[in-house]
């Protein structure tokens, strides 16, 4: 499915993104830093989700295939109407309908449609008012003050007020609460009811990412406040089966790993959606999503590289959807379970970094349609480093790494130390093509050095629930989804190693921490920019993991959908005013 969170922000799994799609993981709705997410999202698949902030707008600019250029100006079938569904393909299931307690892009894509936050991001990453009609901050930035839309009503007819803000904090601020976005309030003092419709935020000290967490989903008190006090808000009916929220689109049904539909909110405060019906078709496997796509069975999906340059370029496809192609937010990964000793000894990760030919890796699985990553933050990003070089393919060199760390060839031409051989599981999920290529690569190049690979294929929700969060891996192949803001706290700082949080691979550098913690403590960019481009080289060095790629996203959307307005923030911030024209709607829906 196309991966977009409600501020675009997404650091999470980027397994192709590790999400369900492609792998990718989702960070929270508007600062999500640090989100999963599976690759077969129309951008980025799975993957962790990054904190967004205004600064982003720099970010590049996506640009239209030429099919999705080429439509008649004055065509007399493009008046705006209500009606039609859209299906959008999603590699991945959900975990959750609660978007606060997940981190994977498949959950925060159907969550950030049912709910609000106090604030989203507008086409060139700007903020933009969404709950919150206005805010101000104190000039010590210590203070942030926000104003309520006081016409919003929750799904179930009830009123929005700021109580349900406060208890939006409260909620995720609770020990009992599994919530990976914790790290985006801690430096918060408390939240106040001003009035009904007024809050006040007070920081113990200045916080970058203060007005863009508050994209953050905010959730209902009058029917979670139980659940949360006695600690089983999984156990919550709008946890799986009865969402309820203020967005857009109101809940109607799921078919676990089958579907999801949700229906368009005619109270929502912004005007009622012209799309009536949005239905998420749980399909993993890419090679499956494009014969839908081809038989016009799904109408938003996100293209693999091959399927992008080779599958698609013929008539009849260009006339029944437009293509988009962007720098994508998401980086592919290789990494590690740094409990494991073999890989806490940094000689053996730059050995293994050395030992992946990424050029090759990059023209091979994406064709060319990517970047090589140096590190955590994407090209042309304010807080990237450019003096940052992609680590060389060096076999020998790679070979004396893992001698001087101990690693020498028996006479089977194996890696052994202590007389155990050099051997690994690598997990990567289900139905991500391009994360299977990848693994395969790391295999194949490995095992000239004499090590070991086997690969393991899992499902989505599986690898995440079994494997990720109960640290339960050697190896993975996943990736990470960034947004505007270049805070990557809650993926890289050693205080978030625990099962709900996102650092899976539990990494623990107390410069890393220093940098992290700096680079957030500061309300000026050009403060910030030396601690985050010191950050790029320290994690480069280190090597906690190998940065492979950055993949462009490729989405492909049904020519009868008008109102896609391309930007940097992607193809999909301004969903709610997509439309489909009365002559062109396919589906009866009202």
């Amino acid at each position: 499915m196309l991966t977009v969170t409600r501020l675009g922000i997404v650091v999470g799994f980027v397994a192709a993104a590790l999400a369900g799609c492609s792998g990718e993981s989702a960070p929270p709705p508007a600062a999500k830093s640090g989100t999963e997410t599976p690759v077969a999202a129309a951008g980025a698949g799975p993957a962790i989700v990054v904190t967004a902030t205004p600064a982003a707008a720099e970010a590049a600019q996506p640009v239209a295939d030429k099919s999705a250029t080429d439509k008649p100006a004055g065509d007399p079938k493009t008046a705006k109407a209500n009606g039609d569904t859209l299906i959008e393909a999603s590699i991945g299931n959900v975990s959750s309908l609660i978007p606060n307690i997940t981190s994977d892009a498949a959950s925060h894509e159907v969550g950030d449609l049912i709910y609000s936050g106090l604030i989203t991001l507008g086409k060139d990453l700007q903020v933009e008012p969404e709950l919150a009609k206005s805010w101000a901050f104190s000039k010590d930035c210590l203070t942030l003050d926000f104003k309520l839309r006081d016409d919003v009503k929750w799904h179930d007819g009830k009123p929005f007020t700021a109580d349900d803000v406060v208890f939006t904090w409260e909620a995720t601020m609770d020990p009992k609460m599994p919530s990976s976005y914790k790290a985006d309030f801690q430096d918060v003092e408390k939240v106040e009811k001003t009035g009904p419709y007024a809050v006040r935020v007070i920081y113990k000290k200045p916080y970058a990412k203060a007005l863009v967490s508050w994209g953050i989903t905010i959730l209902p008190k009058h029917l979670l406040e139980k659940y949360v006090k006695a600690g089983n808000i999984k156990e919550a009916p709008q946890n799986w089966s009865a969402p309820v929220g203020t967005g857009p689109y109101r809940f109607q049904e799921m078919k676990s790993g089958e579907k999801i539909v949700m229906v368009a909110n005619p109270d929502y405060f912004k005007g009622r959606p012209p799309i009536s019906r949005i239905v998420y078709r749980v399909i993993p496997s890419q090679a499956t999503i494009f014969l839908e796509v081809k038989a016009l069975g799904v109408d938003v999906a996100s293209l693999t590289a091959l399927q992008y340059r080779r599958q698609t370029e013929y008539p009849a496809f260009a006339k029944e959807f437009n293509k988009f192609r962007y720098p994508g937010s998401g980086y592919t990964y290789f990494g590690f379970n740094l409990k494991d000793p073999r890989f806490a000894d940094r000689r053996v990760r730059l050995a293994l970094a050395h030992a992946i030919n990424k050029q090759d890796m990059l023209d091979g699985v994406l064709l060319g349609l990517g970047s090589i990553a140096t590190g955590p933050f994407r090209p042309g990003h304010w807080a990237n480093n450019p003096d940052v070089k992609p680590i060389p393919y060096d076999l020998k060199k790679a070979m004396a790494l893992l001698n001087d760390a101990g690693w020498k060839k028996n006479a089977h031409g194996m890696l052994e130390k202590d007389g155990k051989p050099f051997t690994f599981e690598l997990l990567t999920n289900q139905g991500n093509d391009e994360r299977k290529k990848v693994a395969e690569i790391i295999q194949a190049s490995l095992r000239e050095l004499g090590i070991g690979v086997e690969i393991r294929i899992l499902e989505w929700a599986t690898l995440l629930k079994e494997n990720i969060k109960k640290r339960n891996f050697q190896a993975i192949v996943l990736g990470w989804g960034t947004g505007s803001d270049p805070d990557q706290y809650v993926v890289w700082h050693s205080s978030q190693a625990g099962p709900d949080d996102l650092n899976h691979i539990s990494y623990a550098n107390p410069e890393v921490d220093q940098l992290l913690e700096a680079g957030r403590s500061s309300c000026n960019q050009a403060d910030r920019v030396k601690y985050y481009r010191k950050l790029h080289q320290v994690l480069a060095d280190d090597q906690p993991l190998v940065f492979l790629y950055w993949r462009d996203a490729l989405p492909a959307v049904s020519s009868r959908v008008h109102g896609v307005e391309p930007g940097p923030a992607g193809i999909k911030w301004n969903f709610t005013d997509w439309f489909v024209p009365k002559p062109l709607q396919r589906y009866t829906a009202n």
